[in-house]
């Protein structure tokens, strides 16, 4: 099987040869990869299975200055307007909303939001997942999301208090950032991409960053409404969901509206064995072994550990793409990446 051939089949419970994995390196540990391996693409180096592809930036990014009084002192303000300020440790920044001091739906409307269906830049998805298909790889595009931007462009705690306290200004946020993911969702899958990143960070580390029914009025709509917007290009492309933290408690409505794959299942936050043995006839998922815990402060065993427990537990009868929860972070020993990988080469045939 290829490697395309052998994820699709791990990611819908079908008989496949071999546990699929993968992770993604922070700056720090780009570096030490070119140092050793003559490369920073990390898919290339360890002959991964799934290549993410996205949007390119565009030609000419909008000017947001209006929108910050604190212009001068950013680092950088995205294609969104969302400005940045650099942070003291690797690639952490401070976010700068743009629309935190908006007060009614009209000035929402009224923002320049990006043009991200422009056909060139599309044309270059397509591109992206060619190469991936042509070197046998799975092809998935990060990401879909509607919370998470809109609460960028808001701010967090003006978005948790509008979904409270001023529905008029939180469906402006959201309707709108839902159109546009709807429209990026259709893009995505028109590309022929085989699976989309969907999904935003509700989960903190110990519950729900707003009660369940909150995010049901909210988040899940519009959730649902950007899978049924892949689908209805392509209805074999896999949803896949991710949400860091703890959400044990929207997992199955989450199937409902037709996730198949859920990322990242933070052992620190949940029991990926507890999760495979209630949903694992209904989904897969990507993710288990840990980024706070195993892999920057295990040692090598007790990396190698893990990963075999993950492989033999919620890897079994497959629906398992075996990763570290989050990007690997600077404090990562070379060692532990090592013994991830070989446990894998190890522990992950069928």
């Amino acid at each position: 099987m290829t490697h395309r051939e052998n994820f699709l089949a791990a990611m819908r419970r079908r008989p496949c040869e071999r546990v699929p994995f993968q992770f993604s390196f922070c700056d720090s540990l780009k570096a030490e990869l070119v140092r050793r391996c003559g490369t920073d693409d990390v898919v290339q180096a360890f002959d991964m299975p799934v290549q993410y592809v996205e949007l390119p930036p565009p030609a000419v990014m909008p000017d947001y200055t209006a929108y910050h009084k604190n212009a001068a002192e950013l680092s950088f303000i995205d294609e969104w307007g969302v400005g940045h300020k650099r942070g003291s440790v690797a690639h952490f920044t401070h976010f700068y909303s743009p629309m935190a001091d908006f007060t009614t739906p009209e000035e929402v409307e009224a923002y320049p939001f990006p043009d991200v269906l422009n056909e060139a830049r599309w044309a270059d998805v397509a591109r992206q997942v060619e190469k991936a298909h042509g070197e046998g790889r799975a092809a998935a595009y990060f990401a879909v999301q509607v919370f998470e931007p809109a609460w960028y462009l808001r701010g967090l705690e003006n978005m948790l208090m509008d979904f409270l306290t001023d529905e008029e200004m939180a469906a402006a946020c959201m309707d709108k950032m839902c159109r546009i993911q709807c429209e990026i969702a259709r893009r995505a899958a028109r590309c022929g991409v085989d699976m989309v990143v969907f999904g935003d960070d509700v989960g903190s580390q110990r519950s729900l960053m707003m009660s369940r029914e909150v995010w049901r009025r909210w988040v899940k709509p519009a959730t649902a409404a950007t899978i049924a917007a892949a689908r209805a290009e392509n209805p074999d492309v896999i949803a896949m969901y991710h949400s860091d933290g703890v959400i044990d408690e929207i997992i199955p409505e989450l199937i409902e509206i037709g996730v198949e794959v859920l990322n990242p299942v933070q052992p620190e936050c949940m029991d990926p064995v507890k999760v495979k043995e209630l949903y694992g006839d209904r989904l897969s998922f990507l993710g288990t072994v840990g980024t706070q815990t195993v892999m920057p402060f295990g040692t090598p065993g007790e990396v190698r550990d893990t990963v075999r427990r993950m492989i033999e537990t919620v890897g079994r009868g497959g629906g398992l793409t075996i990763a570290p929860t989050h990007m690997l972070e600077p404090e990562v020993p070379w060692e532990n990446i090592e013994a991830f990988l070989s446990a894998v080469k190890e522990f992950g045939g069928y």
